[in-house]
């Protein structure tokens, strides 16, 4: 078993030591070695919209461009209003929402909060 800490951000344990940082090979993910502790801890995780406002379960927020929709012909519209957003700590897509289109996590770089 290797004594370097598997990758916070993508979950792999190829890592290695790489001066003061831990480096992921597979994500390319690095972090301080004395934060392995804290990484476990998603609780503390900011998540700030496209305008850098903290944004928090519950918050309403509106898209800032068009996003097509992975795997379908639907594309969510510019402007569209989502309310009661779920922040997730798992992923890159930070907010888990429900549209009329159906449910999607969604990068908080494309939203505003309202």
């Amino acid at each position: 078993m290797s004594a370097t800490p598997p990758c916070p951000q993508c979950t792999l344990e190829n890592t290695y030591p790489d001066g003061a940082n831990y480096v992921c090979a597979d994500c390319g993910f690095e972090w301080p070695q004395g934060a392995e502790a804290g990484a476990a801890d998603d609780d503390t995780r900011i998540v700030r919209d496209a305008n850098g406002t903290v944004l928090q379960d519950g918050d309403a927020v509106v898209l800032i461009k068009d996003l097509k929709v992975k795997g379908s012909s639907t594309v969510l519209k510019q402007g569209s209003k989502v309310k009661s957003i779920r922040l997730v700590g798992d992923g890159d897509h930070e907010v888990d929402c429900r549209m009329d289109a159906g449910n999607f996590m969604l990068k908080a770089c494309f939203l505003k909060k309202v």
